[in-house]
């Protein structure tokens, strides 16, 4: 295969994406003004069901400018040698690949960030503001840019080091070192990240004596749960949707609740929601997904150790010698269409684990409640309740309300 070919594959791809994706949300588009289900109604009064219309209107509108715009900025930084030119102006910093790594893919992410601003802000301080979500300030806006740049630089420019320097040490066995890496990267995340990260960006504190607590330590009691770990996050800061989950395993597990949820939902709907994370965690679907999530990520970087080295790849985006940063780019292009069939099925799989989740929360403790909280949280969020099938199986991680009401009912 010669490099142009390559090219025009790599294109193809990016074009196929664009038409798929643009497809499917069309597709789902026309579902908008679809009836809401017998099961459903009540969800929305008649003006409600009005704002949630316009509200799924509003970004779809959105979310296709924003891909027309990024796909057509794609497709001429490629057609322009973009990549050679990026590379270029990196090595001009440094002789040493590392270096020459980490500064490439600094230009490429910061340039991206900083023309993707004005469309952020947009997303936040017009559309979500427009519909009453939006609580963000436009210095916590700013602020949050700056500690996400931080953590990029620290964590992500650490890593991609790392594994810069394991291609130079071992080359085609590199895929091994960096899968390890990787592995124990996301387990100490899962362990640590309400601790660590969290905080840096919202506060946290135990919940309060109270109605909540006690209930909530009764139905723990009731079940043998030990749960001492019980948080309650400022969500409120950025948004007035709300959200409740359940992170780390063992001592090092926690519930975190959003002070939203306490705020709109009744205390037998919250320990309800409570009672369905809890199924996560009975249901070991926190272990199932890091063991998965870890296989997927070994059968990736395998992948990626015998096409990484390619001249080929590189000579594809106007380099002339082999380069690592370079091959990594275009790797990640030619295995977009295996990711997409992997997310299928890990999207699939997460459907039926909110199933059993929501399952055990019936039978621990009941299922009116959570039927109420799932209501109310899809009504406060303006949720789209009636997607189509195919959107729901590409993008959706849960089971639609209707669905999850049915399963519940059973």
């Amino acid at each position: 295969m010669t490099p142009q070919i390559l090219f025009y594959i790599i294109i193809g791809i990016l074009i196929a994406k664009f038409l798929f994706d643009t497809i499917i949300d069309a597709l789902n588009a026309k579902h908008f003004n679809d009836a809401i289900p017998e099961e459903l109604q009540g969800v929305y009064n008649n003006e409600e069901y009005l704002k949630s219309q316009a509200y799924k209107k509003e970004n779809y509108r959105f979310s296709l400018y924003v891909s027309i715009v990024s796909t057509l900025a794609t497709l001429v930084f490629f057609m322009l040698d973009g990549f050679a030119f990026v590379d270029e102006l990196a090595r001009n910093f440094s002789e040493n690949n590392i270096i020459i790594t980490l500064i490439f893919f600094g230009i490429i992410m910061f340039a991206s960030d900083i023309l993707t601003l004005p469309l952020s802000y947009y997303k936040t301080f017009v559309i979500e503001e427009k519909y009453g979500f939006n609580k963000t300030s436009k210095k916590t806006f700013v602020l949050d840019k700056l500690k996400g740049w931080m953590m990029t630089i620290i964590i992500g420019g650490g890593i991609l080091a790392l594994i810069t320097w394991f291609y130079q040490l071992t080359t085609t066995n590199f895929w091994i070192y960096t899968w390890v890496l990787v592995t124990v990267f996301s387990l100490f995340m899962n362990l640590f990240y309400s601790k660590l990260i969290v905080p840096l960006f919202n506060k946290q504190s135990p919940l309060e004596e109270g109605d909540l607590k006690n209930a909530i330590e009764s139905f723990a009691k009731k079940i043998g749960f030990k749960l001492d770990n019980i948080f309650v996050i400022d969500g409120s800061k950025r948004s007035t949707k709300a959200n409740a989950y359940f992170s780390g395993f063992g001592a090092q597990k926690r519930i975190t609740l959003y002070d939203t949820l306490i705020n709109d939902l009744e205390t037998d709907e919250i320990v309800a929601v409570l009672a369905h994370e809890v199924g996560h965690y009975k249901k070991k679907h926190i272990i199932y997904n890091l063991l998965l999530s870890t296989l997927l990520t070994g059968f990736t970087f395998y992948i990626l150790s015998l096409m990484v080295g390619s001249l080929i790849l590189s000579q594809a985006l106007g380099v002339q010698i082999t380069s690592f940063h370079i091959g990594l780019i275009a790797f990640g292009i030619l295995y977009s269409p295996i990711s997409e069939i992997t997310s299928l099925f890990m999207n699939m799989l997460s459907r039926k684990f909110e199933y059993q989740a929501d399952d055990y929360a019936k039978y621990n403790f009941a299922a009116e409640p959570l039927i109420s909280a799932l209501k109310k949280l899809s009504k406060n969020s303006l949720s789209n309740l009636t997607p189509s099938n195919l959107y729901v199986k590409i993008h959706y991680s849960h089971p639609t309300l209707l669905k999850r009401i049915l399963n519940l009912k059973k």
